[in-house]
Parts: C-alpha cells; sequence; structure tokens
C-alpha cells in the first residue's frame, strides 16, 4: 500500500497481499492506534521500512533495531519485510480488524 502517514491517532487500513496470512488476509480493513503504549515484540503493526518510505506495510514487530523495528510477516512464504528491506519504522499498532470478520488482532508470541 502507498505510504501515507497515519494523521490521527485512530486510523483505517486496508490491508493488501499475503504476507500476513492467516492472522490478517488481503482485503481485511483494520484499526490502527497511534501512540498509545509502546510498540512489544508481537504486536501487529504499522510501518515504513527505511528503504522504502513511499510504502506503508503491515506486520509483526519481532524485535527493536538501531532506533527501529526489525519486522516480519506471518506467512513465511513471502519475504517482503525485514529479511529483505532491513529495519523500520513504526508508524502505529494494528487493534482490531473490522472487515469483513471483525475480531480483535492479538500479540503473537515470537
Amino acid at each position: 500500500m502507498p505510504a501515507t502517514r497515519l494523521r490521527w491517532p485512530l486510523s483505517a487500513v486496508l490491508v493488501t497481499g499475503p504476507s500476513m496470512a492467516p492472522t490478517l488476509r488481503h482485503g481485511d480493513a483494520v484499526l490502527v492506534r497511534r501512540g498509545g503504549r509502546a510498540t512489544r515484540p508481537g504486536d501487529v503493526v504499522i510501518a515504513v521500512f527505511r528503504t522504502r518510505p513511499d510504502l506503508l506495510v503491515v506486520k509483526r514487530a519481532v524485535r527493536p533495531v538501531d532506533g527501529g523495528w526489525w519486522l516480519s510477516g506471518d506467512n513465511g512464504l513471502v519475504t517482503d519485510d525485514s529479511r529483505s528491506y532491513g529495519v523500520a519504522d513504526v508508524q502505529g499498532r494494528v487493534v482490531a480488524r473490522y472487515w469483513p470478520r471483525p475480531g480483535r488482532v492479538p500479540p503473537r508470541p515470537l
């Protein structure tokens, strides 16, 4: 998805691509909270890779690195995460999926 900075404390974001399956699927709409508690390993986040500032991504936070985060997709077959693009800057945390299957998007221990 093209990078657009989150402007509101709670924003809607549409997921595109298969990298977060099965947790999130292409076409899912999620609510993202900017601010609030600090990012923790296992959180699903919205971020921008430092090497791809034009691309806003939905990934899972793995560990803090160099003032940013190492991110991973839940779908191990897709490598468009920190393995390819390096460190990312987190813009917000995914707190819920509201379409088409409403529900929380809980953190997963890594």
